[in-house]
């Protein structure tokens, strides 16, 4: 009988640890592009959020208009920052209408809070790329050396040197490398680009709220 040199029939006549290894490889290789996707969706969101929210910022319109617009528990990361500086900056005026000292500090704090929550919302599901990408191919290569392993073993068993002895079990070895690479190299790129969008979009947050904190302090010095 000819040795099945698909992916089906080489991973059928693997052994159980290399199949074992096989099947997390693939299902790290799954759970990276669900990651991927996920991350892809929600950072278009945010900046097509964030390029709204800008407009109707700057568009001259008073600040209480715009808050009262959207609300007290927006649902847009921008809109967040943005209403946590609005209700500390409603709650730091006394009845008489001045203003409790600290305000500005407090106002600053509220919306590191909430860049600190996006930012986290944001990064969540970047470390399982990150651990796929430096563990994926140690994983494959320790599937690679059991599988070695078993060629030399049936080699010695049969005490046969043909390579059609050999083959087989060289080509499911080095299949399990084959996946540890397929899993590692996308989780490596999508990584290093979704950290740096990632990145960009906090920024964004920072610049704006360092902007409205202005805006703030510009008002309470009048």
């Amino acid at each position: 009988m000819e040795p099945d040199f698909t992916l089906w029939g080489m991973f059928a006549h693997a052994t159980i640890p290399v199949q074992f290894v096989m099947i997390i490889l693939l299902v790290a290789s799954v759970w990276c592009w669900a990651v991927i996707v996920d991350k892809w969706v929600q950072y278009r969101k945010a900046r097509a959020e964030a390029r709204v929210f800008d407009e109707a910022f700057w568009s001259g319109n008073p600040l209480d208009e715009l808050f009262d617009k959207i609300g007290a528990t927006p649902k847009g990361q921008s809109e967040k920052i943005f209403a946590s500086g609005m209700l500390e900056w409603r709650r730091s005026h006394r009845q008489d209408g001045g203003l409790i000292a600290g305000a500005t500090s407090r106002i600053d704090r509220n919306m590191d809070v909430a860049i600190a929550k996006e930012t986290e919302s944001l990064q969540r599901g970047l470390t399982v790329l990150a651990t796929v990408g430096s563990a994926a191919p140690f994983i494959g290569l320790f599937g690679t050396v059991i599988g070695i392993m078993n060629a030399f073993i049936e080699i010695a068993e049969q005490q046969n040197t043909n390579l059609a002895v050999v083959a087989p079990g060289i080509a499911e070895a080095l299949l399990a490398t084959g996946l540890g690479l397929f899993a590692a190299i996308p989780a490596v790129i999508y990584y290093n680009k979704l950290s740096a969008d990632a990145d960009r979009i906090v920024s964004g947050y920072e610049a704006f709220a360092d902007e409205f904190a202005t805006i703030l302090s510009r008002q309470l010095d009048s």
